[in-house]
Parts: structure tokens; C-alpha cells; sequence
């Protein structure tokens, strides 16, 4: 295996009642060659000692100070004083598998560049997980458990944020965290996918995800449910939007609303259906609503799925497998 550096970039914030066994975990990991690059975006409590008292006592933890404000920022400054071959991310609250970097590492060196070494993750709090968060870690697991991430990547972030490793080389290819774009974790995905970065398929549990009421992607703006549509309307555009086709947007709830507004503010002409009879006929945003049934006209077509009701996709898949349609080049779930 290779004994090549890795680089652990961490912003902080206000973590002071996790920091400890954060990075008590990373000075446990077996893998040896490792730094810390990180970054204190402006806290105002105990973090900051607590993370100088560490850095005293190893050479490998260097605490940085956010050369602008927000959690991007403080990545940029991380990255900018990291050397190491390998580039990976960790949240200051959470807790690493002591095997972790160990285990990155050796996928990658087994694979060589192009690739992301993942690794399984499990959420934990003091005051229980909610089932939302157990649907996501458990589809989140099984895509990682297949290497078959970017298979699903407009439905949610498939890449979790703070469990991914690839080479320098590789992140600096999908331009790392120079975005300025949130959620910054589902962009840099994209980006990943953009590239042609391909998954590493894993089984082993790496990461302990910690949540809480006051954690940055409950409370921030930057984490509501339109910043990531905005996101994955601008990515199917970019990359996977056919001009030649008819763009078909199933579903006329919240989300579906949503998509159609940004696509009549980006002037990309579709057709509208569902199957909900108190909506078929109507008109929302001054776009006709028609049945799904629609469908059946339209010989060459993609087709964005809103409906989140699992039974609903079921039925929906099963309409596009009938016409031979295939995934993520004739139709999208984005939820």
C-alpha cells in the first residue's frame, strides 16, 4: 500500500463539545501519514484553544485561521496550505473509523487516479435519529456498498460530504472547492461526476455522522431545500439536458412547482403532467397541467420526476421500463 500523505481539510465553528473526540479519532487512525489542515471560520467558543492545545502536541494538526467567513472559504484556506497526494474531508463533529484513511488509501492505490474511495457511514445523536435521516444513510450505503452512486446523483447529494478521498490531481481536475456555490458538498459531487470520476464500491463502515439541532446543514440557508433544486436544475442543464428531446416534468407538488419555475426563468420549453385529478386541467404559473397519459404521445422525450411517494416511483419506473425508456438519459427522480 502506498504511504503517500494525505491531507484531512476540517473546518470549524463552535464544535468545542466535539472537537476532542474528532480528533482524538484521526490521531488513533492506523494510517500514519496524514495532516490536518484545520480552519476556525470565526468561532466564539472554547474551539479554537481546544484545537491550539492538540496542535502543540502533534506537528501533524495546523490550525488556520479562515481567510474569509463561511465554510467554503475556510476549505479554500485549508487546501491552499495542504501537501499531501491525497485530498479528503472531515466535519469537526464527527468521528472517524480508526481503519479509515488506511482503507482510502489503499483503494485508491489499487485503483490509481479517476477514481473516489468512499466508505459506508452511520448517523448517531443523543437524542435519536429521525427516520428522514435513516432513509438517507440507508440508500446512501447501498449506492456506496454498488459504486453505483452517480447513478442516482439528481436525487440527493451521493457523496457524503465528509466520507470521500480522491487524489490531488483529481480534485484540482473538478476544481475543488473554488465553486463559491452551496451546498458545496452536493456541487463538488456534480464535479466529481462531470469529470468522469468513477465510485470505489466499499463495505466498510468509516464514518460516525453526528447530527444535532444546531448543525450548519439544519440551520443554514445555504442548506434549504431550493438551493438544491436551483443546483440540479443548472447540472441537468449542463449535462445531461437533451434540446433535442421533449423535456416532460412529472409531478405538480411543491418540488414540481419549483422545477418549473426555474426552467421558465432559464426559458427551456417542457410539458407538465401528473397523475392527480384535482390538478390535471389546470393552470399553475400559466403552464397547463396534463394527465400522464400524455406521455403516450410523445415518441422522444426526457422526463424529470418529482414524486416523492416511493409506491408513485414504482409505478413510474415500471411506465418507463414498458417503453424502454433508460435511466439518466430518459428520465431523472430528483427526489
Amino acid at each position: 500500500m502506498s504511504d503517500a500523505k494525505a491531507s484531512i481539510l476540517i473546518p470549524f465553528k463552535n464544535t468545542a463539545a466535539y472537537l476532542p473526540a474528532c480528533l482524538d479519532s484521526i490521531i488513533n487512525q492506523s494510517y500514519k501519514n496524514w495532516e490536518v489542515l484545520i480552519v476556525d471560520d470565526s468561532s466564539t467558543d472554547q474551539s479554537h484553544e481546544i484545537v491550539k492545545a492538540y496542535s502543540q502536541q502533534d506537528a501533524r494538526i495546523r490550525l488556520l485561521k479562515n481567510k474569509g467567513v463561511g465554510i467554503i472559504e475556510a476549505l479554500q484556506t485549508a487546501y491552499a496550505q495542504s501537501t499531501g497526494t491525497f485530498i479528503t474531508r472531515m466535519d469537526s463533529d464527527d468521528i472517524m473509523a480508526t481503519n479509515k484513511i488506511e482503507c482510502m488509501v489503499a483503494d485508491l492505490t489499487l485503483k490509481g487516479p479517476g477514481y473516489i474511495a468512499l466508505g459506508l457511514v452511520h448517523y448517531f445523536s443523543e437524542s435519536g435519529i429521525k427516520e428522514g435521516y435513516k432513509r438517507y444513510e440507508n440508500w446512501l450505503n447501498t449506492l456506496i456498498s454498488k459504486g453505483t452512486n452517480f447513478n442516482e446523483i439528481y436525487k440527493e447529494c451521493v457523496i457524503p460530504s465528509p466520507c470521500w478521498m480522491v487524489y490531488r490531481r483529481d480534485f484540482e481536475k473538478a476544481n475543488g472547492f473554488n465553486s463559491n456555490v452551496y451546498p458545496e458538498d452536493y456541487d463538488l459531487a456534480f464535479r466529481f461526476f462531470e469529470n468522469g470520476l468513477q465510485c470505489i464500491s466499499s463495505n466498510n463502515l468509516l464514518h460516525s455522522w453526528r447530527d444535532y439541532a444546531v448543525r450548519a446543514s439544519r440551520t443554514s440557508p445555504n442548506y434549504a431545500e431550493n438551493s438544491f433544486l436551483e443546483l440540479k436544475i443548472h447540472y441537468f442543464l449542463k449535462l445531461s439536458y437533451d434540446p433535442l428531446k421533449t423535456l416532460v416534468i412529472w409531478g405538480a407538488g411543491k418540488k414540481g412547482k419549483k422545477i418549473v419555475s426555474l426552467l421558465k426563468s432559464s426559458k427551456i420549453p417542457f410539458v407538465w403532467i401528473c397523475d392527480n385529478p384535482k390538478k390535471i386541467g389546470k393552470k399553475i404559473y400559466n403552464e397547463a397541467v396534463e394527465s400522464f397519459e400524455k406521455l403516450l404521445e410523445i415518441p422522444n422525450y426526457q422526463s424529470i420526476i418529482s414524486v416523492a411517494n416511493e409506491n408513485a416511483q414504482r409505478k413510474i419506473l415500471r411506465i418507463f421500463k414498458a417503453q424502454g425508456k433508460e435511466a439518466m438519459t430518459d428520465y431523472f427522480f430528483f427526489c
